[in-house]
């Protein structure tokens, strides 16, 4: 198996994006993990910066 550091999302749907940050967004508030909830913003933020947009702008996308 060949080992790597990291991993890039190629081809994911947005419903599936929006998902899984909604799945952050809940498993954090309800486990009181806190990163999760780091994570979901890490996601927002470097898929918000790809997209020119903000944060807000970038969830409103995923949504429609």
């Amino acid at each position: 198996m060949q080992e790597f550091d990291k991993i890039s999302i190629a081809e994911i749907s947005k419903k599936d994006m929006l998902m899984i940050i909604e799945a952050l967004e809940y498993t954090g508030k309800n486990t009181n993990i806190d990163s999760f909830l780091k994570l979901r913003k890490n996601i927002i933020k470097e898929l918000s910066e790809l997209a020119d947009s903000t944060e807000d702008e970038f969830i409103q996308y995923l949504k429609k």
